[in-house]
């Protein structure tokens, strides 16, 4: 019987390449999804849902956390998950302060300096090609 091309396997979905393409995808829809017209500045879910009282700020932080739990999923350390972790809470402090925390939301990018910290770690843990590999 064949199997849906679009399914991945346990092995796909948790290989290290494969995380890196879907935490950056994450990134930029929280980040960096829409550019504001007339300018290049772009913006993402996490500041367009703080709009929304409370509950926006806390849907950010739990597709943020997201990030974290790929990290921990990958092994990353303590250290580095506790500073996400207080990346992401910051963010969503941030974002419960009508108007000004959104301003300042826009500019901190929580899941840009989370994604970051997930970088290093696997660029540490998991190299991208292997020996031999063009840079």
């Amino acid at each position: 019987m064949a199997t849906d091309s679009r399914e991945l396997s346990s092995y796909d979905r948790a290989h290290p390449d494969s995380v890196r393409r879907r935490i950056e995808r994450m990134e930029h829809l929280l980040e960096s999804a829409v550019r504001i017209p007339g300018t290049s500045k772009r913006l993402g879910l996490d500041v367009i849902l703080d709009v929304v009282p409370v509950g926006g700020s806390v849907v950010a932080a739990a597709m943020g956390a997201w990030l974290a739990w790929e990290a921990r999923n990958l092994g990353v350390s303590k250290w580095t998950l506790a500073r996400m972790g207080g990346n992401i809470g910051f963010d969503m402090l941030l974002g419960t302060v009508p108007v000004v925390g959104w301003i300042a939301d826009y500019f901190f990018r929580s899941n840009s300096r989370n994604l970051r910290l997930l970088k290093r770690h696997l660029d540490k843990h998991h190299p991208q090609g292997g020996p031999g590999a063009a840079p």
